[in-house]
């Protein structure tokens, strides 16, 4: 009797053994995740402790069950969903990225003429305002903040105007601000992570650019020039995350500079590791005195920006200065 029992004890951890060995199951199909519908925010698909959820206006997220062949139970209904759209109570909505759609209409609509717009900016003068209670002292981030990597859209073609704004690459902030992001970078070095930075002090004329070559329906996406921006003031910084090991561009809920929910600081879709990624850099960026802007996750002001004066001061001016 005992030896039937140790071989029946051997054949269960043998069984286990052999469950345990088994490759895990794979986890939701992640390139289902996005925006469905004529409108943003009619449906949304989204990845949340390791499941797909679907959010629809004014109800209550509902869970995705996988049902094969690209149908899920969701509620007392089934969805279809494909690469294209997403099948639901008997509507189709097509699968969108609101952020490129809206990119596009800036883009057909912006003003040729930048070369003329660009010398009429850099003739403006800023809006005058109060003495500051600090003088600038901008500094360059790629001398200063350990494993930074510049990527300066507005230096190249690769931004939302289609056009470049400033005449070279550089990423700038005041001196205080910048002591406080090589903080955030020794932090998150440890962390395995890398900054990479789109943008810090825009010129003043930068601002106003933007303000030009928009049109005028489209300026809610542009700073108002008559009031000036945090970032003319060199305490504002746009940027997100890389992988030091591989040097991947750590994948957040939208695009940078992307005008669609998906860019708002607490937008609740994407996926779990797009969430993690941007919740890491807020918290990192916040223990080090900046505050993250509510409608851009990459944009990020430091404590004392009101205390520095708006500048117009080019890149080449800065550099200049700095080689007197």
């Amino acid at each position: 009797m005992m030896t039937l029992l140790r071989a029946w004890a051997i054949a269960l951890l043998m069984m286990g053994a052999a469950v345990s060995a088994r490759p895990p199951a794979h986890g939701p199909d992640l390139s289902l995740v996005g925006s469905y519908g004529a409108a943003e925010g009619d449906a949304t698909i989204f990845e949340r402790d390791g499941g797909l959820f679907l959010a629809r206006k004014d109800l209550a997220d509902e869970p995705l069950k996988p049902l094969g062949s690209g149908r899920y139970r969701a509620g007392s209904a089934v969805a279809v969903v494909t690469a294209n759209g997403l099948t639901f109570d008997g509507r189709t909505l097509v699968r969108r990225d609101y952020g490129a759609e809206t990119e596009a209409s800036i883009r057909a609509t912006v003003r040729r003429d930048g070369a003329a717009l660009r010398q009429a900016a850099l003739a403006a003068t800023p809006p005058a305002e109060p003495p500051a209670q600090r003088a600038s002292d901008l500094v360059s981030l790629a001398g200063l903040v350990p494993h930074v990597r510049i990527d300066t859209r507005y230096a190249s073609t690769n931004n939302f105007t289609g056009q470049p704004i400033y005449e070279r690459a550089g990423a700038y902030l005041q001196r205080p601000a910048a002591q406080a992001l090589a903080r955030v970078a020794k932090e998150l070095a440890q962390k395995g992570y890398g900054l990479i930075v789109y943008d810090g002090y825009r010129p003043w004329f930068a601002t106003k650019l933007f303000w030009d070559i928009v049109p005028a329906d489209k300026h809610v996406f542009v700073a108002d020039p008559a009031k000036g921006s945090r970032h003319n003031r060199g305490c504002a910084v746009d940027l997100g995350l890389y992988d030091l090991k591989t040097g991947a561009v750590s994948p957040m809920p939208s695009r940078y500079d992307e005008m669609s929910a998906r860019a708002h600081a607490d937008y609740a879709g994407g996926t779990d590791a797009e969430r993690a990624n941007r919740a890491l850099l807020r918290a990192a960026m916040e223990r080090q005195g900046f505050a993250v802007y509510d409608s851009e996750w990459w944009h990020f002001d430091y404590r004392d920006w009101a205390d520095y004066p708006i500048g117009t001061a080019s890149f080449t001016q800065i550099e200049a200065g700095r080689q007197r």
